[in-house]
């Protein structure tokens, strides 16, 4: 005959079955980011066997209560995230009964006409009431009714021109770069390995952009976005129009709002002449680009942490424009450059990679870049590589200029990434604080620019040899 069971028994029955069923299902302890969004703007809260269910509801009704106010949760000068934005009839609307505490709208949003540097077009890239419109509520309740059409999750609006969105450095370097950098401001505590509970964008959308005219011509545009944010669904100008000429009110969860020129009248772009560098004024983890990078490396077959230690194998990656018939080494230089860097190769057993990015595909690129611990190459699109490479001690991009040449663009996009940067004229290497001022002299986009293969070489070892001992 079996005794009963003691307390102890039934009490660690029950921890045991508790356990079982929190295994199984997958389940882990609800955490809830203080910037995650409110059940009233889309966050799911329950659970039907352990699938979320998200709200169905098309329309937000407030009946007689006052309409929702619209929330700013972060801003830079063309980086803006709202809760509750409003459209009615193609206009933005912005809710509050503090508008002194909103930026002015110039710094939001523009006309979203082609960016040029004539007087006359700076000034008619300025927002009228036609683009933005911040109300009270009491004028919000005449215009909206009782309620709206609602956008659920998160939504990211480019209210740019198509201008420089077809080109992959703009594109991934200066669009998501900056949209990234905004949207993970709300969790400044992202790791190495890029896990955010940040909820993925739902949807991307574009003011003023058609959907034929978004893919570069080297394919990348499509593959960085599907590979970051498999799930994401676009809208462009059509759609946009469609929702204005309906004559009722929408409300969007929550958008991340980027405009090019409202960025390019903040203080960080006139250092920088980069829109993405605005955003740095927010609050950022030093690890907010591993969750995209992570994402679009991962994808292409390699593991996230290659390229992380000072240990390994270093991996030394030329892009070579030879060929291309624009911004071309002189040959002599391009041939001693590629002997000097087999040199390191034969002598420290270096990896040493010379390629023409345009002759790889889309999966060898990003492979290669995830592993490279030096990349090199002349001013121009391949560079935009560099995004892929892992920052650690070791991690250098070296850019060659015709001399007298600058341009900010992956000296920042390397700095930015915690990385270190060279220019180099000729035979005389800069970086960072003593890099000239932006110029592009006659000759910047020549095929006659000056490397000295030797220079470039030693500054390779010496970067990795600092590097390994800085780490002992």
């Amino acid at each position: 005959m079996h005794s009963a069971p003691t307390h102890r028994e039934v009490t660690l029955v029950g921890i045991l079955l508790f356990f079982l069923v929190f295994f199984f299902r997958g389940g882990h302890p609800a955490q809830v980011h203080p910037y995650a969004l409110d059940d009233a703007a889309g966050a799911a809260s329950s659970h039907t066997g352990g699938i979320p269910t998200l709200p169905t509801t098309a329309r937000v009704s407030w009946g007689s209560d006052a309409v929702p106010r619209t929330k700013i949760i972060a801003h830079a000068p063309g980086w803006t995230i709202f809760d509750k934005m409003y459209l009615l009839n193609g206009t933005i609307y912005l809710v509050t009964s503090e508008p002194e505490s909103f930026p002015d709208r110039k710094f939001i949003t523009s006309t979203g006409i082609n960016i040029a540097n004539e007087a006359e077009m700076v000034a008619a890239r300025l927002p009228t009431d036609k683009e933005m419109k911040i109300i009270s509520p009491e004028e919000a309740k005449r215009l909206f009714g009782s309620g709206a059409n609602r956008v659920q999750g998160v939504t990211w609006l480019a209210n740019d021109p198509r201008q420089f969105i077809t080109h992959y450095y703009h594109w991934s370097a200066e669009l998501f770069f900056g949209f990234w950098r905004t949207y993970s401001s709300l969790d400044p505590l992202i790791p190495a390995t890029g896990h955010t509970r940040l909820p993925p964008p739902r949807r991307l959308l574009f003011t003023h952009l058609d959907a034929a005219h978004w893919r570069d011509y080297a394919s990348m545009n499509q593959w960085v976005l599907r590979t970051a944010f498999p799930s994401i669904t676009m809208e462009f100008s059509a759609d946009w129009a469609d929702r204005s000429a309906m004559g009722v009110p929408f409300v969007f969860d929550r958008v991340l709002f980027a405009d090019r020129a409202a960025a390019m009248r903040g203080a960080n772009w006139g250092r920088t002449q980069r829109t993405a560098s605005e955003p740095f004024a927010l609050p950022g983890s030093p690890n907010w680009w591993s969750t995209f990078r992570n994402n679009v490396v991962e994808y292409s077959g390699l593991n996230s942490s290659v390229g992380v230690g000072t240990r390994g194998k270093p991996v030394i990656t030329y892009i070579s424009r030879q060929g291309w018939g624009r911004r071309m080494l002189i040959q002599e230089d391009h041939e001693r450059l590629v002997e000097e860097l087999y040199k390191l190769r034969d002598e420290y057993d270096y990896e040493v990679n010379v390629v023409s990015m345009d002759k790889l595909s889309r999966v060898e690129q990003l492979r290669l870049s995830g592993r490279t611990t030096i990349m090199m190459g002349v001013h121009g699109n391949g560079l935009t590589s560099l995004l892929w490479m892992k920052p650690s001690p070791r991690s250098t991009v070296m850019e060659f200029f015709f001399p007298g040449g600058f341009a900010h663009d992956y000296e920042y996009t390397t700095r930015a990434l915690g990385m270190v940067h060279y220019g180099f004229w000729g035979n005389a290497a800069f970086t960072r604080p003593d890099v000239p001022p932006v110029s592009y002299p006659e000759g910047f986009q020549g095929n006659s620019i000056p490397i000295d293969g030797r220079v470039v070489a030693r500054l390779c070892h010496q970067r990795i040899t600092l590097a390994d001992e800085a780490d002992d």
